[in-house]
């Protein structure tokens, strides 16, 4: 139930929609009675027993005469059609809007539910992986729109249909409706009882395509490994293991749905011979008549298929709500990095970014991955970050992009704290290159104009001549309207690293943070790179995670890293003379470029 009333939250906005579906459901109910009350009518004019108590729907003994079968073949057909053609508009209309109330919901809780998943902060992504969140988005929101749009229509529908049904045998014998009502406890017992183990059995299934999707995932994406060390067999072992889980689960459920309508059907033909006996008394008693008598039987067996449907739908609308279970659990969890009420607007850098005393850990990770780190970035610097991997660089960028907040210190931006300022101002003021090169599915310009939606064809075009992208963008067949491909599949390595590039130069940001990756590249493309590096960091303050000794070399400040602290800080020239920890790095990491590059 709370479930429900949670989903009828979606679908309280479209209540004026709801209550016309719901008024043509029930007028679909009524043409459908009606046409089964045709039945005392028409049995009475071909009976040739005479009715012994005039009770009807329709009262058309007084209209057309008894031994006039062709006109009262003639008018009953008639109300025949005309009913099954109102029925039939009736029926369309409920499904129409439904299922137009169906598509709303689930495009407003799509909405609701992106939205949420963006406003999240890093942390949050650290503990959902990306298959789950994508098939909570499309497959369990598909479940939720078909729970409203053909279950909650189906059921309501049968409702009407049953409430009807039953209040038409109430009608014809009260006597025989009330002891037929018997059954109820029964069909409502096992109802529960299927939906209960139904339950179940979808989590199970649930749980299981979550593991099955993220190991399919796992593996497409890392096919280049599977395939070096053989492992084919192996993944697809590990991938039907999970799918013959699925398997067994879903099996199970069709086994129980199957169940669960021939066994209600049972119970009530059971109570239907039962009814016989007791119908029988009540003819030979002059209570009712043989054609009111087949028509309670109509209606009640007429009843029975409702109570059918009611229940398969009702398992249906379980394995929904098993599915919406993972979407309200999403929703429910707020993962946002905090913005004040009051929180300012930063304008462009004018003096420094100040990290005073700042230390910070993971929240599942008891570890402190900064330590009191305290450091100032002039405008229009260059500071390169360098140390063992490990040693907290990449942490302290995301720091001052506030992708996270310090556990101890803070972030001043011209004296601002990050955590007063608005993060829309923030990140408007930095652009980011990234060590893996981020590139969506869209053509080179939109890729470049990522940052800058408004920028014009011209623009572009600079930004691409700045990063030396412009010359092998000319070459492509579509020039900037090529399909980059998935992660930018369909460029090389320094192709997609120019692009990137491209992006950071047309946002004209001030503050730049860059996790420099050439090493993957071939000589070539590395220069040719680092070039346009050195065009994107010229009149910028930036921030490097720095790989290459050209790039320490022309840095204004080294800050060197290890293990979360600060160790030294100074100019190339400065740390060597000191003969400290940078000058080991130097030794073991940038020695022999420095060699190469003499040669």
């Amino acid at each position: 139930m709370n479930d429900f009333k949670r989903l009828l939250h979606y679908v309280r906005p479209y209540w004026a929609t709801f209550a016309l579906a719901m008024i043509a459901m029930v007028l679909m109910a009524v043409f459908e009675t009606a046409t089964g009350a045709l039945l005392v009518p028409l049995l009475d004019q071909f009976s040739p027993i005479p009715a012994t108590e005039s009770k009807t729907l329709f009262d058309l003994n007084s209209l057309i005469p008894r031994d006039d079968w062709y006109r009262a073949w003639i008018v009953i057909s008639l109300l025949l059609v005309g009913f099954t053609i109102a029925k039939g508009f009736a029926e369309y209309f409920s499904s129409y809007l439904m299922a137009k109330i169906g598509q709303s919901v689930v495009l407003k809780l799509r909405a609701e539910l992106y939205s949420h998943l963006l406003n999240q902060s890093t942390v949050f992504f650290e503990s959902h992986r990306t298959n789950f969140l994508v098939s909570r988005l499309v497959v369990s929101c598909s479940a939720i729109e078909m729970a409203v749009s053909s279950n909650l229509r189906d059921v309501l529908r049968e409702s009407f249909m049953l409430v009807f049904f039953l209040g038409a045998a109430f009608y014809f014998n009260w006597r025989l409706t009330l002891g037929s009502l018997i059954i109820a406890p029964i069909i409502a017992f096992l109802t529960s009882n299927f939906s209960r183990r139904l339950r179940k059995l979808a989590d199970v299934s649930l749980e299981g395509n979550k593991r099955l999707s993220d190991t399919a995932q796992e593996t497409i994406s890392n096919q280049v490994i599977v395939k070096a060390y053989g492992s084919e067999q192996r993944e697809k072992k590990r991938f039907m293991d999970v799918a013959s889980l699925i398997a067994r689960a879903n099996l199970r459920s069709a086994g129980i749905s199957a169940l669960s309508p021939p066994s209600i059907e049972l119970v009530g033909m059971v109570a239907v011979v039962v009814l016989f006996f007791f119908g029988l008394q009540e003819i030979n008693a002059a209570r009712l008549d043989p054609s009111q008598f087949f028509t309670f039987i109509f209606f009640l067996f007429r009843s029975y298929d409702p109570m059918r449907k009611i229940s398969r739908q009702h398992n249906e609308i379980t394995k929904a709500f098993a599915a919406a279970k993972d979407v309200w659990g999403i929703l429910d969890q707020d993962e946002t990095l905090p913005e004040k009420d009051n929180a300012v607007e930063l304008e462009p850098l004018k003096t420094s970014i100040r990290i005073g005393h700042v230390s910070f850990s993971y929240r599942n990770n008891k570890r402190s991955i900064l330590k009191n780190i305290d450091l100032e970035v002039d405008k229009g610097e260059t500071v390169a970050l360098v140390g063992e991997s490990g040693g907290g660089k990449s942490s302290l960028t995301r720091l001052i992009q506030r992708l996270y907040d310090p556990k101890e210190g803070a972030i001043l931006w011209d004296g601002v704290d990050l955590r007063d300022a608005t993060i829309k101002s923030l990140r408007e003021q930095m652009a980011l290159v990234t060590q893996e090169t981020v590139l969506f599915n869209d053509t080179i310009k939109e890729n470049i104009a990522y940052g800058k939606p408004g920028a014009t064809e011209a623009e572009i075009a600079e930004a691409a001549r700045i990063a030396l992208a412009d010359e092998f963008i000319a070459q492509l067949p579509n020039g900037y309207d090529t399909l980059v491909g998935e992660r930018g599949v369909l460029l090389s390595g320094g192709q997609r690293q120019r692009i990137a590039i491209a992006r950071a130069v047309l946002m004209d940001a001030h503050v730049l943070i860059l996790d420099e990756a050439t090493s993957a590249l071939d000589t070539e493309s590395e220069s040719i790179v680092q070039q346009a590096l050195a065009n994107l960091m010229r009149d910028r303050t930036s921030i490097v995670i720095a790989h290459r000794l050209s790039t320490v070399r022309k840095a204004n400040k080294i800050v060197v890293m290890e293990k979360g602290r600060i160790l030294e800080t100074g100019t190339h020239e400065e740390l060597l003379a000191m003969s400290g920890t940078y000058k080991k790095l130097y030794e073991l990491q940038f020695a022999d470029e420095e060699v190469e590059n003499e040669l």
